[in-house]
């Protein structure tokens, strides 16, 4: 495999883990309060969006819940429709950053499905525009990130701030578009 060098993802891999998460990152980013540096751009009641560390394309995000289950069937209605609506909001705030033609939405559930995480759901939302597969990953097993995180997380940000209820404390803050102000 072919190496890229992607020297900020060294933050990621020296970062300390919390002793009372059991490992679990998708519970941990949460409840920590620096939203940038977790790469959190936004958040509901039930579920937040988090850039994706090793992204596929600019703007490839993940819909989070909070609960911690692997198992669709364990989120309660209020859940399921709060994750729907965020799912929702991700993709205009996508739309309004980016202008893809298109997206990939889906969840990698069971180990059969090969996500890297499976005991916490988390629905990936990728951007997709015509002629953005190329021989990179598919002969030389090497992916090619063309924005900086920083810069997707500011363009995603003001997209999120920009959509109706939205509630923005600051730039460092994901924006807040819990249903209840």
């Amino acid at each position: 495999m072919e190496q890229v060098f992607a020297p900020w993802r060294i933050e990621w891999i020296r970062r300390e883990p919390s002793a009372d998460d059991d490992g679990c990152v998708f519970c941990r980013l949460p409840d920590e309060d620096d939203d940038r540096a977790n790469r959190i751009v936004a958040r509901s009641d039930h579920a937040f969006v988090l850039l994706n560390n090793a992204p596929y394309n600019p703007g490839h995000v993940m819909v989070i819940p909070y609960a911690h289950t692997g198992d669709y069937a364990d989120l309660s209605r209020e859940q399921l429709l709060d994750h729907a609506r965020l799912k929702q909001q991700t993709l205009t705030a996508l739309s309004s950053a980016f202008d893809p033609p298109g997206f990939n939405v889906g969840l990698n559930l069971g180990e059969g499905a090969g996500g890297s995480i499976r005991d916490h759901l988390h629905t990936h939302v990728v951007p997709r525009w015509e002629g953005d597969t190329n021989f990179m990953p598919v002969v030389s097993d090497t992916t090619v990130i063309v924005e900086a995180l920083e810069e997707t997380y500011d363009h995603l940000h003001d997209a999120f701030a920009d959509l109706e209820g939205a509630t923005v404390e600051s730039d460092d803050r994901a924006v807040d578009l819990s249903s209840e102000p």
